[in-house]
This record gives C-alpha cells, structure tokens and sequence, in this order.
C-alpha cells in the first residue's frame, strides 16, 4: 500500500468521497485502542500533575479559596459538550473531529477556522509541557546529585531552549513510531504521576500546621461567593484549560475498538476521574499552603508559576524527589500522546484537501501520520522559542491563551453538534437532551467565557502583567494566532479551492 493511498484529493468527486471508507482510507491502524487505553491516553493528554502545578497558582491569583468551585465550575460545561462530542462520533467517528464535524455542520471555512483552533491550542500546551519538563529536569538532576547549582540552570535562556526542543525531538520521534509504542509507555507513566499526586494530596492534609492558613471549609465549593465575574470568568477560563485533553479519546476513534461507542465512553470517563483528582489535590493544597502572596502561600507570585516545585518540599520531606519524577513522567507522557492530536488533525484536513495533500501522507510501517508529527513538532519549538524570548511569564500567559483557544474550539464543535442533528433533535427525549440541549448549554457557557477574557486580556495587568505597547500579551497572542490562521486559510483557499468549495467532503446526512 502507498504511503499516499486512499488519499480524498482536492480533485475527488462528491460521490467518491461519499462512497469512501474513510475510517480504512486514511491507512491508520484500526483495532488498537480499547476503552482502558483510551481513558489512559485521555488522562496521559490532560497530564494532572503538569496542569495543576502551572495552573493552580494562576487560577488561586483570580479565584482565592474558591478554587475547588471553580473547578466544578469548568467540569459542567467540560461535561456537556463531551456529550454533544460522543453523539457526533457515533454518527460519524472521525480523526478529524472538530475540523470535520463543523465542515460538515457549518460548511468548509467555519470548519477550517475549527481545524486551526485545534492545532493551536495544542501546539501552545505543547510548549508548555515541554517547558514545564526542562524545569523538572534541572531540578530532578539538582536533587539527585545535591548540587543546588544545577536547578538554576533551567533560567539560562540558551541551555533552556536546546533542552526544551530535545524533548520535543524525542517526543515527535516515539509518536512517529505508532500508536502501539504510544501505549506501550503510557501505563507505567499514568499510573506513576496518579500515585505520586495522590500521595501528595494525603501527605500535603496531614502536614497541614494546627494554624494553618486557610481552614477547609464548604464554601470553597461555592462559586457564587467570588467577588466578580471577571474574576470568576478568568478562573473559569483557567479550569477548563486543566480539563482540556479528554478530546484525545475522540481523536483515535478510527483506531480504537468499537469506534461508534468506545472513544465516546471513554471521554465521559476521562472528566469524570479528573474532577475527582482535582478536588482532592486542590482542597488538600489549600490547605497546607494556604493563598497568602508571602511564603509558600498560592498567591505567592514567585511559585505560581510552578507550584509543586516549591511545595513539594516541605509537603513530602525527603521524597520531593518523587514529585519531580512525576512531573517529568506526566510531562514526557503527555507530550507524547498530545502530539496525537494536532498530527490527526492535520491528517484529516490534508485528507478532505483542506491543506497539503502531504499532510495526509501515512507511513506504511508504522500507520502513522509522521509528516504531520514532525509538522507540529517543529510549529511547537518555534512557539515556545518566541514566547519565551518574549516573556519571563511564559506558561502564565499561555495558558491564559490556551483557556481562550480551547473555549472557542469546544464551543464551536458543540453549536456544530446542535445543527448537525438539527433534523432529529425532536425524535425522541433522549435525542433533545444529548443531541441538543446538553451541547447548546456548553457550547453557550464556554462562548460567555471565551468573549469575556477577550474582552478583560486587553488590558495590560491581565494575566502575569506582560504587555506590549500598553495591550496585554494574552490578548495580543490570541488575536496574533487568529490572524495568522485567517491568513492562512485564504492560501489554502487560493492553493486547494476544491475543499472551499464543497467537492471533497461527503453529503452531510439530515440527522
């Protein structure tokens, strides 16, 4: 078989493209994911351990105490569009996902707009975990040898940015290798940052002082004490990039076992195991370190960009070292399965004729979608090179933005999700909650979301406070990305103007 075969070129015909079996078309390896490796590589893409010690900082500096509320808060709508996401890949299970349900709902260019809001919100998680990983691995090499020196050298800008793209490399390199290497490193590295954060968890309770600085209490849980819905909007924006990834369940459907129902479930499961993690680890730190802006507090700006560095410590003694193990294994585990995402993504628009037919090319050893790996993997040194030349607050700031790309996405998938079935929403009970209400409910909360942090990152105190000529650098990465994709589409229009035009992709069904 060609590395090119089963191509749906920009010149195919509506009726092929209709008749194409596009689950074998595309040459991915089919039958290699089960529901457990699925919910694995959901948890793996989401990483708990990298999220929480780059994001609870950050969303501590809006939200205060009512961090576990917040995260509640992110889960519902985290939750409802999941369900509009499991129903369109029953319909239609496909690695394209957001890309190819709203091509298909919304025609080509809304669906092409999806594509890039996808890729760019990973290429930006993907910086950041490999900048998350160059500052555990100095800090793992400083523990193990005694030698504090060795910590410090994750602020040499240079030595910072050579490790960072060798992680990266290796990452690209074991995603190339397939989808059953991918897995076979997955297990071991899930279960040991699960361990390890749920060991922190107990030991951070029971470490807590007798005056502690916060006192657990119910009220944390209760969103509707937070003074403002800015603060509330920015926290929320926050929490949901910690949900982000369970959409990789999705990604694989075309290689998962029972395509239709598998990824689906799995994706339910995922949320689901996470919410429950994440109150546990949030409460639990609360409570040890308190929000104070002195000390070890979580309002403390010197550790909020990296909190479990600086907690790890006093919480856990003489096993800290166990903690930067588990970042780094959370980390590499994540880097890994993440570059699924965007490579897939890539597949199916150069696929469909959305972009480069070279992006569709497969490897026929490995039934992998390499040229579109090594694609993201160089999009993502180049991002993380730029902000972090430009930014001392580097993962502050992009995850502020990645909050804001991942609510556009999502949303857009979960409007897509509503229009797709528009034509059966009322055939039975079952089919308005799943098809229709529960999506339009997400799907209109992340847009609240989204349009509030747009309008709040404009000001130069938004976020760590970097600013550009007066305009907050989260706005100014958000609307850089989205024009850069505008762009990028009209060459695309201009270069495969067949896909713009409807010819590649196959009738949409009246569902």
């Amino acid at each position: 078989m060609s590395e090119y075969s089963g191509l749906a070129g920009a010149g195919q015909s509506k009726e092929s493209a209709a008749a194409a079996d596009t689950h074998s078309a595309k040459g991915l390896a089919q039958g290699k994911v089960g529901l457990f490796a699925c919910v694995v590589l959901g948890i793996s893409t989401i990483a708990p351990v990298y999220t929480l010690t780059g994001a609870l900082g950050p969303t501590v500096r809006e939200v205060g105490v009512y961090l576990p509320a917040v995260f509640i808060v992110g889960f519902l709508p985290m939750l409802l569009v999941a369900l509009g996401y499991r129903e369109l890949n029953a319909a239609e299970p496909d690695s394209g996902t957001s890309f190819t349900w709203s091509a298909r709902a919304f025609g080509p260019m809304i669906g092409w707009i999806g594509g890039w809001g996808l890729v760019t919100a990973t290429t930006i998680v993907l910086s950041n975990l490999a900048g998350v990983a160059v500052d555990f691995f100095y800090l793992f090499l400083s523990q193990l040898t005694g030698w504090s020196e060795l910590a410090d050298l994750r602020h040499n800008l240079l030595l910072n940015i050579v490790t960072c793209c060798a992680f990266i490399a290796l990452a690209v390199w074991i995603s190339c290798r397939g989808i059953g290497m991918t897995m076979g490193v997955q297990y071991g590295l899930v279960a040991l940052q699960l361990a390890v954060l749920i060991g922190f968890s107990i030991a951070a309770f029971n470490a807590a002082p007798e005056s502690a600085p916060v006192v657990f209490h119910p009220e944390w849980f209760n969103p509707f004490n937070i003074d403002s819905f800015s603060a509330f909007a920015a926290g929320l924006s926050l929490s949901i990039f910690i949900f982000w990834g369970w959409d990789l369940c999705l990604t694989v459907s075309e290689e998962s076992v029972g395509s239709e129902k598998v990824p689906g479930r799995a994706a339910t499961l995922t949320v689901l195991v996470i919410l429950a993690l994440y109150l546990f680890t949030a409460a639990a730190t609360l409570q040890f370190a308190g929000i104070g802006e002195d000390g070890l507090g979580l309002g403390n700006p010197e550790i909020q960009e990296n909190v479990f560095a600086h907690l790890a410590g006093p919480v856990m003694g003489p096993l800290a070292i166990l903690m930067s193990i588990a970042v780094l294994a959370s980390t590499a585990a994540s880097l890994q399965s993440t570059f699924i995402s965007p490579a897939r993504t890539l597949l199916a628009m150069g696929y469909y004729g959305a972009v480069s037919q070279r992006f569709a090319s497969i490897c026929p050893r490995s039934r992998t979608p390499r040229y579109a790996t090594v694609a993201a993997g160089i999009a993502t040194g180049a991002f993380y090179v730029t902000m972090r030349t430009l930014s001392d607050n580097v993962l502050a700031d992009t995850i502020t933005a990645l909050g804001m790309m991942i609510c556009f996405y999502y949303s857009l998938t979960a409007f897509a999700c509503v229009w797709y079935f528009r034509h059966s929403l009322f055939d039975s009970l079952r089919h308005f909650f799943m098809r229709g209400l529960c999506p339009l409910l997400g799907a209109t909360m992340l847009s609240v979301i989204f349009w509030r942090t747009v309008i709040d990152s404009m000001s130069p105190a938004f976020g760590s406070g970097s600013h550009i000529g007066g305009i907050g650098l989260v706005f100014i990465i958000a609307v850089v990305i989205l024009l850069l994709g505008l762009v990028l589409m009209l060459f695309a229009r201009w270069r495969t103007p067949a896909f713009f035009h409807g010819n590649t992709l196959s009738v949409i069904s009246k569902r």
